[in-house]
This record gives C-alpha cells, structure tokens and sequence, in this order.
C-alpha cells in the first residue's frame, strides 16, 4: 500500500486550513482597519451600490440571510453611525436604511474584501471549471455535514448574527 492516499487527504487538510486561516486574517485585518466584519462590511457596500439606501428585505435577499439577521447588522452599524434608518416617504410601512458619511468613508477605506477578490478569480475561469470548483466544494460541504447550514455568501468564519 501507498502513501499517495494519505498524503492526499493530508494535502486536502492543508488546503482547507489554508482557506479558514485565510478567511480568519481578513476578518482581523478588517477589524483593525475599519472596525467591522466581514458581513458589515457587505452592508454597507451593498448599500453604496444600491445609491446610498436598501429595504432591510433587499439586503437580505442579496445576501442570502433572513431579515432578522439583516436587522442584527444593521443595529450594530446604526450604533456605530454608519448607518441610519428612514421611514419611506411614499410607504410608512418601510423603512430605508441610509448610508452615513462615516459608512461611505469605511467602505472607501476598507481592505480589499476577501470574497470581492475571490469573485473576480472566480468570473474569470472557463465555465467547466466553475462547475468543477462548486461541485467540489459542495461535496466538502457535505463531508463535513456543512451542506445545511444557513450562511450567506461572505468569507467569514463566524456567525455573521454574533455580536461584535
């Protein structure tokens, strides 16, 4: 018998410790640099994107997470004065949340997002291997019984809900 096979699963540990480290740094480089996770940060650029304003229920579908999720985010960067909300004009029943001046600086000033850069690298290869990454990182899912579990497309390591 071989060692190929355990090296293989070595080599595939690797890789995944490589990833989460990668994903642990970013959220800490991001904490230092602006004082936000990843997923707060993911609102306010989805905000600047929107111009300057979202519907709590915009941001949850782009992002893939409820909206009581969405309003634990949002709680968190009103506190901070990144954000604010306004009740809409044309419908009392919605309520905008607004983009601060300090929410535009920290998405100015913020490290490039971890995920933005994988996007890019990503939209850039051939379509069959888009299907083979995404085949193959589904089935990593289900090994390790992730295949479930209620996460929105940011690369962050913690529950995006927690309080930080």
């Amino acid at each position: 018998m071989t060692d190929a096979p355990r090296d293989r699963t070595d080599q595939s540990l690797i890789a995944l410790r490589r990833i989460l480290r990668k994903t642990e740094l970013y959220a800490r480089e991001l904490a230092q640099a602006a004082g936000l996770t990843p997923a707060q940060l993911r609102v306010l650029q989805i905000i600047a994107a929107r111009g300057q304003s979202a519907l709590p229920k915009e941001l949850a579908g782009q992002m893939g997470v409820s909206q009581a999720t969405v309003t634990a985010l949002v709680d968190k960067l009103v506190a901070r004065d990144m954000v604010s909300r306004r009740r809409s004009e044309t419908d009392r029943r919605q309520t905008h949340v607004m983009l601060s001046d300090a929410g535009r600086d920290a998405v100015r000033d913020a490290p490039d997002a971890l995920q933005q850069r994988y996007v890019r690298a990503f939209e850039r290869l051939a379509d069959w291997e888009q299907m083979q990454i995404l085949a193959a990182l589904e089935r990593v899912a289900a090994m390790l019984d992730a295949d479930a579990l209620d996460v929105a497309p940011v690369l962050d390591s913690d529950d995006i809900r927690a309080v930080k």
